[in-house]
C-alpha cells in the first residue's frame, strides 16, 4: 500500500492535522508527517514533492493557513494528487487559506477540503488509494455503513422524542 504524506506549514496546526492522521490509521494507511512551508522551507518542500511518488506515496495532504500556498507549492512539484487543507486563523476567519488553496491555476490541480477539514482530507485520500486496492475499498464501504447506521440510530432518538 502506498503511503500518504501529511505536510503543515507550522506546528500550529498540528491540532487540525492530528485529526487526518487518525482518520488515515483508522484504516492503516502508512503516514509520514512532516513540517515544510512554502515560504521558510521552500526547498525541502520541493525537493518531498519531486521525491514523493519515488518514495512510495500515493497522495499528499497539504494543511496551512493564511497565506496558503504550501499545497499549491507542493502541487507544482509533483503530478501525485495533493489535497489541500485551508487552517482557520484569526486572521479572516481561514477564509484567506480557503481561497489560497483552492484557486490554483490551470495545469496545476489541488483538490481543496473545507476550512479545518482534516478528516475529509484523509478520507478523500483513502478514496484515492482505493482504486487499486480492494481491501481498503471494503473498508471504506463499512465506514460508511456505520456512518449511515450512527445517522438512523439518532433519527430515531430524535422521531421519538419529538414525534408523539
Amino acid at each position: 500500500m502506498n503511503k500518504v504524506a501529511v505536510i503543515m506549514g507550522s506546528d500550529s496546526d498540528l491540532p487540525i492535522v492530528e485529526k487526518a492522521i487518525a482518520t488515515l490509521g483508522e484504516f492503516g494507511v502508512p503516514t509520514e508527517v512532516h513540517v515544510f512551508s512554502a515560504h521558510r522551507t521552500p526547498e525541502q518542500a520541493r525537493a518531498f514533492a519531486m521525491s514523493a511518488r519515488e518514495n512510495g506515496f500515493g497522495a499528499i495532504l497539504a494543511a496551512a493557513g493564511k497565506a496558503a500556498h504550501l499545497a499549491g507549492a507542493i502541487a507544482a512539484n509533483t503530478t501525485l494528487p495533493v489535497i489541500g487543507i485551508p487552517v482557520k486563523s484569526n486572521t479572516l476567519d481561514g477564509i484567506d487559506a480557503l481561497l489560497s488553496t483552492v484557486q490554483m491555476p490551470s495545469g496545476i490541480p489541488v483538490a481543496t477540503v473545507a476550512i479545518d477539514g482534516a478528516v475529509n482530507a484523509a478520507l478523500l485520500a483513502v478514496q484515492i488509494l482505493a482504486v487499486s486496492d480492494p481491501a481498503l475499498a471494503a473498508a471504506l464501504d463499512a465506514r460508511r455503513a456505520a456512518d449511515t447506521r450512527k445517522t438512523l440510530e439518532k433519527d430515531q432518538a430524535v422521531a421519538q422524542r419529538f414525534n408523539k
